[in-house]
């Protein structure tokens, strides 16, 4: 069973940033892609960005040129570096991984879900 965990949300006034971070439990995470998906209340989950076994990545148009999704294997852990936060960006963030070596998007290629953290951006 795998356990993903999920820190560094909180409440942000628009413009600033914040590090999410994922800690995997397990040996085998460097084989698996990995992402980070949101949901706003109201909302369906939606993705926003992915990284594969070798390090390509995937965002979302709302996020591009803002987020940074990163991977550190020998620690296994996953971040999303977030700037320029917009109330819009507002949603619990979750750490997913995918069923395969592929970055995840589709929310079919995920297998495994943490639990979220809260992200607020104040206006």
């Amino acid at each position: 069973q795998v356990q993903l965990v999920e820190s560094g949300g909180g409440l942000v006034q628009a413009g600033g940033s914040l590090r999410l971070s994922c800690a995997a439990s397990g040996r085998t995470f460097s084989t698996y892609g990995m992402g980070w998906f949101r949901q706003a209340p109201g909302k369906e989950r939606e993705f926003v960005a992915g990284i594969s076994r070798s390090g390509v990545t995937v965002y979302s148009d709302s996020v591009k040129d803002r987020f940074t999704i990163s991977r550190e294997d020998a620690k296994n852990t996953m971040y999303l570096q977030m700037n320029s936060l917009k109330p819009e960006d507002t949603a619990v963030y979750y750490c997913a991984r995918s069923s395969g070596s592929y970055a995840t998007y589709y929310l079919r290629h995920v297998d495994y879900w943490g639990q979220g953290t809260q992200v607020t951006v104040s206006s």
